[in-house]
């Protein structure tokens, strides 16, 4: 029997909530009954620098790192940088990417301006891409924190995997103070 391996390269800017989305990921993963391996590369994330977190699940997983072009989703949490990781995609692969553009540096102090399209650019490499409107769908949900609940919706619609892992992932790792609303996020996502 073949074990196959699947990839997931989780990619955004530091205080989007990646990291913890990436915890959710893994936990429902886990829950599912796949052998499951992360790893995180936090890079200038306290000062709004590079997230990425590689998730790779199967049988059994050897590795945590993704090798570049295997990835079968791209998760982002802003345009630039998924656009940036583009490169980790294998051909087929999806984009599941939040309509959100966060300036770096550069641009920021006006040494460069932001890449026009971005969604553009994205879909010609990847037909399969979904735009999702995290913070409009986070604020309907109640609270704009829950953007990365509202992506993990999103997400879960092009994986494989029952709902209600994602439910008991949620219960498991958001404070209970925030759960409902997490909860409203992820369905919002989910449908959109």
């Amino acid at each position: 029997m073949e074990n196959k391996v699947k990839n997931i390269l989780l990619t955004g800017v530091g205080g989007q909530g990646t990291l913890l989305a990436s915890e959710v990921l893994c936990e429902v993963l886990m829950l599912a009954g796949f052998d499951v391996k992360k790893s995180e590369i936090h890079g200038m994330s306290q000062r709004g620098g590079s997230v990425t977190s590689h998730v790779r699940w199967g049988e059994k997983v050897f590795s945590p790192l993704i090798p570049e072009g295997t990835a079968d989703i791209l998760f982002g949490f802003e345009l630039l940088e998924t656009y940036r990781c583009m490169p980790m995609l294998r051909a087929g692969g999806s984009v599941v990417v939040n309509n959100l553009k966060i300036a770096p540096g550069p641009v920021a102090t006006g040494q460069d301006s932001y890449p026009d399209d971005i969604p553009g650019k994205i879909r010609a490499v990847a037909s399969d891409t979904v735009l999702v409107d995290g913070m409009e769908l986070a604020l309907k949900a109640g609270n704009y924190r829950t953007v990365n609940t509202v992506l993990l919706g999103a997400l879960s619609n092009r994986m494989e995997i029952e709902e209600g892992f994602w439910r008991q992932a949620l219960e498991k790792l958001v404070p209970s103070r925030f759960l409902d609303e997490n909860l409203k996020a992820f369905e919002l996502g989910r449908n959109s």
